[in-house]
C-alpha cells in the first residue's frame, strides 16, 4: 500500500478513537507504509490569551511507540480562525508544515485521508494521488452559530464532491451523503473484543478511584459532551436512584453549570480522560453500562464505539433509543425518560449471566480487523497500491 497523510479531527493521545484504530490497523498490516498523522494545531494565539508564551517543541512531531512507521505531527496555528484572513494564513501554515514533513519522510504522492471538513483547503495541494473523506458525525447538525453552520455545510459538501471516495460510519450519514458523494462507502466503527475480556473478571483489584464507588455502579464510557449527554435525564435518574453510583468515564466537555448540576446529585462522578488501556479496569466496576444520550439529528448520525465496547464487556446495557443501540433490542434495554431509565437499570441488575457471553459473541463479529480490511480495499481502489 502507498504512503498516507492522515489528517485527524483529534490528537493522537491515550484516549483512542476511530482514527487511531484505523491508522494502527493499517500500520500493522503494512509495516513498510509510511503514515503521517496530522493532529490538531498547536494554538499559539490561544496559548498567549491563556498567559502561556511558549509551546512545547516536543509536541510538534514524534513517532508512535510500537508503530515505527507512524509519525504524528501538530502544525502551528498563529491566528484566530474566526478572522477570515487568519484562517487562510493558518491553512497555509498547515500545508507548508505537512509538505515539509512529507519531504523529510520521503512520502511521495500519498493518499490524503481527511477526517475534518475544515481540511478542505488541503485537497489537491499536497501532491496526493487520491483524497478520501471519512465522515464520523453530521457536523452540520452540531450546536453552533448560523455562520459557522453555513461554513461547515459548504466545506462538507465540497469535500463530498471532490473526494475520490467518501466513507461514512452510520446508516444516517449514508442517507445524507447519497447523491452528493460520487463514491460512497459505509464502514461502521468496531471493537477489539479481546481488549475487554477482563471486564467480567471480579478477582482483580479496581482502580483506586473506582474502588470507592458505591454499588451498584451505572457506568458510561466515552466523550461527555453536551450534544450527546442528556444532562436533564441523567440528573433525574441519579436523584431517583440515589442508592447507585453514576460514573462517566471519559473526556468532559460539559459546561461548568451542567457539571455542578450533576455533582449536586451526590452520586454522579466524572473521571475525565482515561487511557484506552485502562478503560476495561474501570468497566470492571460497572454493574450496568449506560448511554443517556440525547435523541437529536446529531446523535442519529453516530455509530457509537461504546456500543461495541459495551457488547464486548458483556455487561447489561441501558440506553436511550439512539442510533446503533436501537439495532440490538435483544441486548439493550431501550428507554425514554428518567422513570423508564431507572426501572430498566434495576431490571438489568437482575439479568442472568448467560446473556453476557451472547453479547461478547456479537461483539466479536464487529472487530476492527474486518473494518480495516474494508478500508484497505477502498484505499487500493483509489490508486493506493504501490
Amino acid at each position: 500500500m502507498v504512503d498516507l497523510v492522515f489528517v485527524s479531527m483529534e490528537n493522537w493521545d491515550e484516549v483512542w478513537r476511530r482514527n487511531q484504530f484505523v491508522v494502527a490497523g493499517l500500520a500493522r498490516r503494512h509495516p513498510r507504509t509510511k503514515i503521517l498523522f496530522v493532529g490538531l494545531p498547536r494554538d499559539l494565539s490561544h496559548a498567549v490569551r491563556r498567559g502561556r508564551l511558549r509551546l512545547r517543541a516536543s509536541e510538534a512531531t514524534w513517532t508512535v511507540p510500537g508503530l515505527p512507521n507512524v509519525t504524528v505531527t501538530r502544525p502551528l496555528k498563529l491566528f484566530p480562525n474566526s478572522i477570515g484572513w487568519g484562517r487562510r494564513l493558518n491553512e497555509l501554515l498547515v500545508r507548508q508544515h505537512v509538505l515539509r514533513l512529507t519531504r523529510q519522510l520521503d512520502i511521495r504522492h500519498p493518499v490524503l485521508w481527511l477526517n475534518p471538513h475544515y481540511a478542505l483547503h488541503m485537497a489537491g495541494r499536497l501532491g496526493e494521488r487520491a483524497v478520501i473523506y471519512d465522515i464520523t458525525d453530521d457536523w452540520t447538525s452540531l450546536t453552533q452559530s448560523p455562520r459557522l453552520r453555513r461554513l461547515v455545510a459548504r466545506q462538507d459538501a465540497e469535500l463530498c464532491r471532490r473526494a475520490d471516495a467518501v466513507i461514512v460510519c452510520s446508516q444516517r450519514l449514508l442517507e445524507l451523503k447519497r447523491g452528493v458523494a460520487r463514491n460512497l462507502h459505509l464502514v461502521p466503527n468496531g471493537v477489539d473484543a479481546e481488549h475487554y475480556r477482563t471486564v467480567l473478571d471480579g478477582s482483580k483489584p479496581l482502580p483506586q478511584e473506582a474502588a470507592g464507588w458505591r454499588r451498584p455502579v451505572l457506568g458510561y464510557t466515552g466523550t461527555v459532551h453536551p450534544d450527546r449527554i442528556d444532562v436533564q435525564l441523567l440528573e433525574a435518574a441519579a436523584r431517583q436512584m440515589s442508592e447507585a453510583t453514576f460514573a462517566l468515564v471519559g473526556p468532559n466537555f460539559l459546561t461548568a453549570g451542567d457539571v455542578q448540576r450533576l455533582r449536586n446529585c451526590g452520586n454522579v462522578y466524572l473521571t475525565g480522560p482515561v487511557p484506552y488501556d485502562r478503560v476495561p479496569d474501570y468497566m470492571r466496576a460497572f454493574d450496568v453500562c449506560i448511554t443517556p444520550h440525547r435523541v437529536t439529528p446529531f446523535t442519529e448520525s453516530l455509530n457509537p464505539i461504546k456500543l461495541w465496547e459495551y457488547l464486548a464487556a458483556g455487561r447489561p446495557i441501558v440506553a436511550t433509543a439512539v442510533a446503533g443501540f436501537r439495532d440490538y433490542p435483544q441486548f439493550v434495554r431501550l428507554v425514554a425518560g428518567a422513570e423508564e431509565f431507572v426501572r430498566a437499570a434495576r431490571e438489568a441488575l437482575a439479568e442472568p449471566l448467560p446473556v453476557a457471553e451472547l453479547r461478547r459473541e456479537e461483539a466479536r463479529r464487529h472487530g476492527w480487523e474486518s473494518r480495516v480490511q474494508r478500508i484497505e480495499r477502498i484505499v487500493h481502489a483509489c490508486g493506493g497500491t504501490a
